[in-house]
Parts: C-alpha cells; structure tokens; sequence
C-alpha cells in the first residue's frame, strides 16, 4: 500500500531534479550569451578605435558605423532595421500617415531631384507643381545637384511656414519660382471607394496606419447609407501592411466581439499576445469579397487570412506576400530605435502565413521557400483546409499577367514619363476618368517619340540565347550549322516596331493609367486600371451567385479533399526606384 506513495514521491523529486537542471542549463546559457555579447562589443569597439586613428584616409565614423549595423542586421530579415535620429519622421509617417510638408512624391534623376506625383489637395497640387519639375533652389539653397534626402529634408518643416520654390518646367526656357505654404499633410489610406454593378459596395485600402479603421468604416457607412449596397469588395492588392492593431479593427467591422483574429508569439513568452475583437460589429451577414496579390503582405494578410479562418469572406486574386513576422520599435541611445522582428503572428486555424525562414539560408545567403513538403494543413472554423508557410491563398485564383520586359523598361528609363510630360502640356484637359481612352494617334505617337529618343532595352531571353551558343559552340553540338540560332536571335533580337504593336493593348492600358494620374491623381488612376480588371470582374461574378460563396464557405463535403494530418493552435510584404514623400 506505500508502494504507489513511494513512486509518486521519487517521480516528484526527479521532476524538480530535472526542472532544476534545466533552470541551471539555462541560467548557465543565458550567462554565457551576456558574456559573448560582452566580449564581441568590447572587440568592436577597440577595432573601431583602433581603424579610426591609423586608417590611412579621414573615416566618416557615422557612415562606417552605420554600415556595420546595417549588414549585420541584414543577416537575419529584411525588416529589422536601424532607425537613427534623423529618420525618426519617416516612422512616423508609416504610422500615422501624417507628416508636415508640400504634399508630393520626389526622386533623384540626372545627378539632380524632379518632383513625381503630387498629392490631390496638396500645397504642392494647389500651388501648381507637376510631375517633372525639377526642383532647382529651396529657398536660399542651391539644390541642383542635391539627394532626394537632402531636398525632402527641406521641403518638410514647420506646418503653415512659407517657402519658396524654384524649379525648372520641361519644355519651358527660364526657371519659375513657386511660393507656399507647409501644411500637415494625410495621406488618406482608403484612395477610392465607390459602387459596381449597381449594389456591390467597392474599398480600395492602401496600407494600415492608426487612421485607416476609421477611413474603411466611413467608407462603409456612406456605401451602405447612400447606395444600400448589398454585398462589399475591400481590395488589399498592393497593400503592403502596417499596424496589427489597424488590421484587428477592421476584421471586427465584420465579426462578432470577443472572437480571436492574431495571436503573436516570440522568444519572451511574457510578451505573447492575443488579439481578440472588442467591439461591436457594423454588419456581420453582409457577403464580402477581399481582392489580394503577392504585394499583399503583413497586416493585409491578417485581415485576409483571418476572415478566411472565419468562414466570413472569400478570397480572389493571387497567394499573398508571405510575411508573418512582427515587429516592435526599441528605444536606443540619442533618440533613435531599432525595429526589431520579436514574433511571429498566427491566425485564428492557428497558421502562420510567413513564407521564408530566414533562419535557415542557403550557402550563398539567399533563402528560398518553405516548400509545400514542410508546410502544414489547419481547418478553418467550418473545417475548410488551409495550409501554413506559403501566404494565403484565395479561394478563387486568377493568374495575373506579367509586365513584358519592353513595359518595365519604358516605365523605368522615364520614356513613358517624359512622353506624357509632353503630351500633358499640350493637353490642358482631359475626359473624365470614365470616359477617357487612348486612341491609336495617342499610340503610334508614343512609338515613334521612344524611336526618337532611340529607347532600347534588356531582353534576358537574347542573353541566355547567347550564353547557350556559346556552350554549345565548346560542346561541338553546332558543327558549323547554326541556321536554328539565326531564327532564334532574329526573333529575339529587339525591335520596338514589333515589340510596341505585340503588347499593344498592355502600352495602351499603361499609357492610360499614367495620363489620368496626371490629371486625377491617385484616385483617379485606380478607377482607369479598374475598367479592364480581371480579378474585380471575377469577384463581381461571384458574389452574382449567392449559392456559390454559401458552398465555397461551407466544410467540403465526403471526398471532396484528403483529409491531411492537421496541426493544433497549440503545435505552433525587378529593382525599382527610390521615391521620398515631402
């Protein structure tokens, strides 16, 4: 009768037998980390020392200190970063989407700075300034051949200061100077909403900031007062994220209060949280489309994901970006910070959608996918499967075009920029957006201007044709008949003829889009690339057909999927330009 006493009492004492040694390996762990810690930054100061007063040239300590933290925060992912002082207001604009200055988007080009896109509304739009303005002198300082950095750091400032402008217009002789005022400037995250087909209510949402719940909510509510829609599209394509807390929000708009969204798990345990619903809902029966791509990433893919877990919306487009990993700002010396990745967030099946690990690179430093071999598969709450390590994918797929290699060329060498520069100088007006198009005229102009300025550009299949003579060449495969060759390079040699009326349609859409930027602003180019859009015409046909989103939202019934083994809650965002907004 003691035995049983006896087991229990040597079992309890070899579990704090056990639990002791693992708080004393941990304890000896931990000490050891604060020693190597303390021992690498004691090395890197002496060597900073050390190069700073033999180095054979003046060193510029900031900027070698700066690359040194920035290549070792490389190594682990590309969003935990440095934030010195002086970049603290671009933080803030991620933010809030807030800031003080002229209202309008700057680039460097030609060793100098050319205003891109102003905002509607802005002090740079009401003032005058268009895109290709090169900014020449702000105020009293000589700009002309300054950083797009450098100028965004003079263009922002104090809200309601004046300042003067001066700039040189394409196509005009002497420079003007253009005076205005500062203003807080809001950068609305909700660029259009409005209604297709008559009763589908339609919110395009740029990105998450603190303001952009509110922005969707009033979107929402004029939708529902003035056009009694009976169905909405919110459309995250391009939306690259933001706050947690913003995309929390916005799924409770559509659910029940006290219902799971995201749960975020780090290394500090204590710092492990949940983030639930907490108010009430706006419309919990309203059918809901969300629109997402492969540049849906982070807090677009909690709503996403999420509302998909839920049964609560149906998914159109392409897989998303693939970025579940949180990050927190930490406070550093001199005022600046470090935003650090401290967690990985889970959706409500209990999935994590991060599509790299970043733990694990390969020999070369890059890191590839988790492939599907390694992923898991969860259940939605109606038992639907989803899988992990891959995005999210949408219930209904629509292959997105890729841009040819001509587009991103006349996009990138500003051909397309400086032809409609021109061409919005000789055209004070336009259509409205809905009745705007592109004639031939407008085409073959633009033709013959990028054979003007004799545009060319990188074809990758010519490169690899060659690289493939070549070997084959040393291999002996050819034996002096390359006839195959010849008709190979002829049709993969450039020709702008050929290659401008092949993707003729694709120019024309192109062309469009950027013509109406110019006259309507951001708005306005979202309702021209809506007109011919796949996948809003494939949601539209699917939220047509109430018995279908009832089925794609239902458990799939016997024999519909292989019941795969599931995994519990428990188990665990080509090179493109730099622009500053001023």
């Amino acid at each position: 009768m003691y035995r049983p006493i006896y087991k229990s009492i040597i079992c309890t004492s070899s579990l704090l037998l056990f639990l002791g040694s693992v708080e004393s390996v941990q304890a000896q762990t931990q000490d050891g980390n604060r020693f190597e810690v303390s021992k690498q930054l004691d090395i890197f100061n002496a060597l900073v020392k050390e190069v700073e007063m033999f180095y054979v040239d003046t060193l510029d300590i900031e900027a070698t200190i700066n690359r040194g933290i920035n290549a070792m925060l490389s190594g682990l992912d590309p969003y935990t970063e440095y934030i010195p002082e002086k970049d603290m207001g671009e933080l803030q604009v991620m933010t809030t989407g807030e800031y003080a200055g002229i209202g309008s988007y700057i680039r460097e080009r030609d060793g100098g700075v050319i205003i891109i896109e102003p905002f509607e509304g802005s002090p740079a739009a009401l003032a005058g300034l268009k895109a290709g303005d090169r900014i020449l002198a702000i105020d009293t300082v000589n700009v002309e051949k300054t950083s797009s950095e450098k100028v965004s750091e003079l263009l922002k400032g104090v809200p309601n200061t004046k300042m003067k402008i001066k700039i040189q217009r394409p196509g005009e002789k002497n420079p003007r100077t253009i005076e205005l005022i500062r203003k807080q400037i809001l950068v609305n995250q909700v660029t259009y909403y409005g209604v297709r087909n008559k009763d589908v209510g339609y919110i395009y949402l740029s990105g998450f900031t603190d303001k952009s719940a509110q922005e969707v909510k009033a979107a929402f509510d004029d939708l529902q007062k003035n056009h009694q829609i009976k169905s909405l599209i919110l459309d995250l394509r391009n939306n690259g994220g933001g706050l947690l807390e913003s995309a929390v929000q916005i799924v409770n708009m559509f659910v029940p209060k006290g219902k799971e969204v995201v749960a975020t798990r780090g290394k500090i345990r204590q710092w492990d949280r949940t983030y639930r619903t907490s108010g009430d809902p706006i419309d919990t029966v309203i059918p809901l489309a969300i629109l997402i791509n492969g540049a849906s990433a982070s807090a677009a893919e909690i709503v996403s994901g999420a509302l998909q877990d839920m049964d609560r919306a149906v998914l159109v487009g392409q897989r998303s970006f693939g970025k579940g990993l949180v990050q927190s700002p930490r406070d550093l010396p001199y005022d600046g910070k470090v935003k650090i990745t401290m967690s990985k967030y889970y959706i409500p099946s209990g999935r994590c959608i991060q599509q790299v690990d970043y733990s694990h690179r390969n020999p070369d430093g890059s890191v590839g996918n988790i492939p599907d071999s390694l992923t898991n598969v969860f259940y939605t709450s109606k038992g639907r499967p989803v899988r992990d390590g891959g995005g999210v994918r949408p219930e209904f797929e629509v292959e997105e075009s890729k841009m040819p290699t001509l587009m991103y060329y006349l996009l990138n060498d500003y051909v397309l920029f400086d032809f409609i520069t021109d061409y919005v100088q000789k055209h004070k007006t336009i259509a409205s957006v809905e009745e705007f198009e592109v004639t031939d005229k407008d085409f073959e102009a633009f033709k013959a201007y990028a054979k003007e300025k004799n545009f060319s550009y990188d074809r990758q299949s010519e490169k690899l044709l060659k690289n493939l003579k070549d070997v084959a060449e040393f291999e002996g495969y050819i034996d002096g008949d390359s006839t195959l060759f010849i008709e190979l390079e002829a049709r993969l040699t450039p020709d702008i003829e050929r290659d401008f009326n092949r993707f003729k349609n694709e120019i024309k859409q192109m062309m469009a889009s950027e013509i109406v930027k110019r006259y309507y602003y951001q708005k306005g180019e979202l309702i021209q690339t809506l007109k011919d859009d796949p996948v809003l015409e494939k949601t539209l046909e699917v939220l047509a057909n109430p018995e279908l989103i009832e089925k794609t939202l239902s458990a799939p019934t016997e024999g519909e999927y292989v019941d795969l083994p599931i995994k519990n809650k428990s188990g665990n965002t080509g090179k493109k330009n730099h622009q500053d907004r001023v």
